[in-house]
């Protein structure tokens, strides 16, 4: 476990390890998530390094109308389903 210790301006520094597990170089920018009390450090990373993320090289793009429908057709089958 690392730890390190805060000072009276509220700095701290990471430990070498915690750096090299994020992949942290001088300069970078961390971003803190708090979830139900507990904090957690993540690399910030530019909108520009997510791009590609979400690609499926095994799935043809799907236009806006395609979406339109698909959507549509989901509320149509959801409405038919109730009670």
């Amino acid at each position: 476990m690392q730890e390190s210790t805060v000072t009276i301006k509220g700095q701290t520094t990471l430990p070498r390890d915690v750096r090299a597990a994020l992949g942290l170089s001088s300069g970078d920018k961390v971003r803190y998530v708090i979830l139900d009390g507990e904090v957690r450090l993540l690399k910030a990373r530019s909108v520009k390094e997510l791009r590609g993320i979400l690609a499926r090289p095994d799935q043809a793009p799907v236009s806006l109308e395609e979406m339109d429908q698909a959507i549509a057709e989901g509320a149509q089958s959801s409405a038919g389903s109730d009670p």
